[in-house]
């Protein structure tokens, strides 16, 4: 079954070149670190981004000096996509749309009155500019953290849904919503009621996820559990690290999902036993280095590296190709059929040899 045909099914929307939603790639997102009015070191990493292959990089406009940021992007010809990141005011919401960007992400509840959300409505309508409805378990209103005691799936997605009212109020129908929690249980259950009660595309993510191991685990339950119920069209794997890192794992959960068009280079190894005469571990561990070294990541194959003959070639079926470890020694296979005996040294080189001939 391919990933579009369990898909949602959902409106399109424009973020400059880009379009989320309806049968359209899934979009990765990122955002900027940097110090807002650091206009140089702000562009510096919205270029990193781009040239990581990022589809839309988010800055935060904190104050109207931030501003020269989407400028100077635009002057140096950066392509991807940026979004006005907007709390609070809504005039640099504004200020953004007659800037030039893309997409603005606010929360109508804390831009003050209604006719402030109809302002902002109104230039992006006329502009063209759509709007990303951010709800976390935060910010919610406090009539609606009332009714529901706390942060609830139900309370975020009851928030999501008031919201997108109140644009629609406006006659504005270009929106696209985020419902995130650091909890992966309850951003997932979110997004699953939102999903039943509109047609707007969704932006995934944990938010506050954290650094490391355990900041990607949480993203990967949340939003790899989505993907693969066929919800979600944008996201941001959010972490405490240097954005690229983002970008990097976004392509890496399309990959484990094997999401067409998006997926890249698939690594299968066992975990070893004590049957493993090699040394399977340093093996995939000096396979995954050279991947890196020779920019390989986005060749579409399947590679296997088994630990032992007795069930490596039958278990690895579906790759590609791969190796099955006998004692210093292993068998090259191609799609679960013996090709080849390779000495152990000559395993990593063999194989990245194979790669480049799907390349």
């Amino acid at each position: 079954m391919k990933y579009n045909d369990i898909r949602r099914k959902t409106r399109e929307v424009r973020v400059g070149d880009v379009t989320i939603g309806g049968t359209s790639r899934i979009s990765v997102q990122s955002m900027t670190n940097t110090l807002a009015t650091d206009i140089d070191a702000t562009v510096k990493q919205i270029i990193a981004l781009q040239n990581a292959g990022c589809d839309i990089v988010r800055i935060t406009i904190p104050c109207i000096e931030a501003l020269q940021s989407v400028y100077r992007a635009k002057e140096q010809g950066v392509r991807v996509p940026i979004v006005a990141d907007i709390h609070f005011d809504y005039k640099l919401a504004i200020e953004s749309a007659n800037a030039g960007i893309d997409k603005i992400r606010i929360n109508p509840g804390n831009i003050g009155a209604d006719e402030n959300v109809k302002r902002v409505c109104d230039v992006c309508n006329a502009k063209n500019i759509p709007i990303r409805i951010g709800i976390n378990s935060g910010s919610l209103e406090k009539h609606i953290l009332a009714k529901h005691g706390a942060p609830t799936p139900e309370a975020l997605c009851e928030s999501a849904m008031y919201h997108l009212g109140l644009l629609h109020k406006f006659d504005f129908h270009n929106a696209i919503i985020s419902v995130k929690a650091s909890d992966p249980y309850s951003m997932i259950k979110a997004n699953k009621l939102v999903a039943e009660r509109c047609d707007c595309p969704l932006h995934l993510g944990v938010t506050e996820a954290g650094g490391g191991s355990m900041g990607l685990i949480k993203s990967s339950i949340g939003i790899g559990s989505l993907l693969a119920d066929g919800i979600g069209d944008t996201l941001r794997v959010s972490l405490t690290d240097d954005p690229v890192r983002e970008v990097e794992a976004a392509r890496n959960l399309f990959t484990a999902l094997n999401v067409e068009g998006q997926n890249g280079l698939s690594i299968v190894s066992c975990p070893t036993c004590g049957r493993t005469q090699i040394s399977l571990i340093d093996l995939v561990r000096d396979f995954e280095r050279a991947v890196d070294e020779e920019g390989l990541r986005d060749v579409c194959v399947k590679v296997a590296l088994m630990g032992c003959i007795v069930n490596g070639p039958g278990e690895a079926r579906e790759a590609d190709f791969g190796v099955a470890g006998g004692k210093g020694e292993a068998l090259f296979f191609r799609h679960g059929e013996i090709v080849e005996k390779i000495p152990e040294d000559a395993i990593v080189k063999r194989l990245i040899e194979e790669v480049k001939k799907n390349r």
